[in-house]
C-alpha cells in the first residue's frame, strides 16, 4: 500500500518504512506528523483517486532529522561594469519516516 501526498508544493510516493527528504516542516526530531493532503492511495488492485484530496486518508510519519540541503552557488555579474556578485544558498529541509499509510 502507498499513497501519494502534496506537502510544500510537491507530491512524493510514500509507503510504509520509507524515508522521504521534503521541503521544511516545523517540529523536532522524534516528533510524529500527521500528512493529510493525500492524492491517491493505492493497496493492491483498489486505487483510490481525489478531487483534490481523498476524504479520510493521511499518512502518520515521524520526523527523523532537520537539516539543509547542498549548496548552490550563484554568481551574478554585469559585464563593463566591473560588477561581480557571488552568493550562496543551502535550502532547510525535514527527514521523515513513514510510519503508517491510512486509505480513506
Amino acid at each position: 500500500m502507498y499513497a501519494i501526498v502534496k506537502t510544500g508544493g510537491k507530491q512524493y510516493k510514500a509507503a510504509q518504512n520509507d524515508l522521504l527528504v521534503v521541503e521544511k516542516i516545523e517540529g523536532d526530531a522524534g516528533t510524529q506528523i500527521e500528512l493529510s493532503e493525500v492524492l491517491t492511495v493505492v493497496d493492491g488492485d483498489k486505487v483510490a483517486i481525489g478531487s483534490p484530496f481523498v476524504k479520510g486518508a493521511k499518512v502518520v510519519a515521524t520526523i527523523v532529522r532537520q537539516a539543509k540541503g547542498p549548496k548552490i552557488n550563484g554568481f551574478t555579474y554585469k559585464p563593463k561594469k566591473n560588477i561581480r556578485k557571488r552568493w550562496g544558498h543551502r535550502q532547510p529541509e525535514t527527514h521523515l519516516k513513514i510510519v503508517e499509510v491510512i486509505g480513506g
